[in-house]
C-alpha cells in the first residue's frame, strides 16, 4: 500500500516543467560540472561512448518529448523503449547516466531529474570531443512510464528518404535547417553492417548497389560488410569517428554518407545547398546544430512526471533502490 500511495503522491504533486538556464543553480549548483566530470571519465575509458550519449537525446526527446521514457527498463506490466526497432542493437553507453546519476545522487539527492541528466550529457558529449559548447535549459521532469510502440512508430529508419524525414521533423516544428544540422550528430559514432547491406547489395530492391555511393568507398564497405558478414560489426560514421566536426558533410558531398538517411540530404535538392554550406563553413554547422539541439530539447509532454532516484526505474517501483543500495 505504501508503494501506491507514494506513486499517486507523484502524480499529483508534479506538473509540466518551465524550462530556464540555471535551474540548480540554488539547489544543486554542482549539478553541470559533475555531469562534465563524470564525461571526461567516460571519454577516457570508451571515447565511443560519447557519440552514443550525445545520440541519447535524439532518441528521447522524440518520443513524447524528453523525459527520459527511454531509460527505463522493462517491467512485468511495460515494455520499455530499450528493445525498440530503433534503440535495440543500436544503443548503448547506458552505464554513464548511470554514473552521472550516480555521482549526482550522492551531493544533490533526489534533485536532478535524468531527462535533464541526457540534455546535459548530450551537451558535454559534443563539446569534449572539438564541437561547440552551449547554455542548456533545464527543469524537465521525468517520466512515471515509457512506450515501446510509440518509440518504433515515431523514430526514423536508416532507411528513410529526405522527404520522410523533413515531415517527421515538421511535426515537431523543426525545419528543414534544423534537420540536416542535427543530421550532423553522425558526426561521431558508428554504424552496424546491418543499416548499410542494402544499398550495397539491393537498393530499392534493383539487385544493385545504391549508385550515389563513392565507388571507391562502396569497395571498402564491401570488404567491411560482405554478404556473410555479422551485421552487428560497425562502420565509422564518417572519416572522423571521434572527432565532432564537419567531416560528416564533407563525406556527404564525396558520396561517402553511410546510412541512406544520411546521403538523402545531398540528393534531394530542398536539403543539398544547406550540406554544401555546412561541408564549407564548419562555424554555420556548429550554430545551427546548437540552435537545433535547443528546440528539441524544449520538447516536453504534458504528461505527469518526476524526478528519479534511478534512472532505470520510476520511483514508484520497489526496484528503484537496487541500482545505488539505498535502503
Amino acid at each position: 500500500m505504501p508503494i501506491f500511495l507514494f506513486f499517486f503522491l507523484n502524480i499529483a504533486l508534479v506538473t509540466s516543467s518551465h524550462l530556464e538556464p540555471g535551474f540548480y543553480l540554488n539547489t544543486c549548483p554542482e549539478a553541470e560540472s559533475i555531469v562534465r566530470d563524470v564525461m571526461k571519465k567516460a571519454l577516457n575509458q570508451e571515447p565511443r561512448s560519447l557519440a552514443s550519449v550525445m545520440r541519447f537525446q535524439f532518441h528521447d526527446c522524440f518520443v513524447n518529448g524528453c523525459d527520459a521514457s527511454m531509460l527505463l527498463d522493462d517491467t512485468p506490466n511495460m515494455l520499455g523503449e530499450k528493445l525498440a526497432l530503433s534503440n535495440i542493437n543500436s544503443l548503448r553507453s547506458y552505464e554513464v547516466i548511470d554514473d552521472v546519476k550516480e555521482a549526482l545522487e550522492k551531493v544533490c539527492p533526489g534533485v536532478v531529474s535524468c531527462a535533464d541528466i541526457i540534455i546535459m550529457a548530450s551537451r558535454d558529449a559534443v563539446a569534449l570531443t572539438g564541437g561547440p559548447d552551449w547554455e542548456v535549459r533545464l527543469g524537465r521532469l521525468d517520466s512515471l512510464i515509457a512506450s515501446q510502440e510509440d518509440s518504433n512508430d515515431i523514430m526514423p529508419s536508416p532507411r528513410s528518404n529526405a522527404t520522410s524525414l523533413i515531415n517527421l521533423f515538421h511535426k515537431y516544428n523543426l525545419s528543414v535547417k534544423d534537420l540536416v544540422a542535427l543530421s550532423g550528430s553522425h558526426s561521431l559514432g558508428q554504424g552496424r553492417c546491418f543499416s548499410i547491406m542494402f544499398r550495397l547489395y539491393n537498393q530499392s530492391g534493383t539487385g544493385l548497389p545504391d549508385p550515389e555511393i563513392n565507388q571507391i568507398y562502396r569497395e571498402q564497405l564491401n570488404k567491411v560488410c560482405p554478404h556473410e558478414v555479422d551485421q552487428n560489426v560497425t562502420v565509422d560514421l564518417d572519416a572522423t569517428p571521434l572527432i565532432f566536426d564537419n567531416q560528416y558533410f564533407k563525406d556527404l558531398v564525396a558520396g561517402r554518407g553511410f546510412l541512406n538517411s544520411d546521403q538523402t540530404l545531398y540528393t534531394f535538392p530542398e536539403t543539398r545547398e544547406l550540406v554544401r554550406l555546412y561541408s564549407r563553413d564548419q562555424d554555420e554547422f556548429f550554430n545551427a546544430f546548437v540552435e537545433g539541439m535547443l528546440k528539441m530539447g524544449d520538447l516536453q509532454s504534458d504528461q505527469p512526471g518526476e524526478v528519479r532516484r534511478n534512472c532505470r526505474v520510476s520511483n514508484a517501483c520497489p526496484a528503484n533502490n537496487l541500482l545505488f543500495g539505498f535502503e
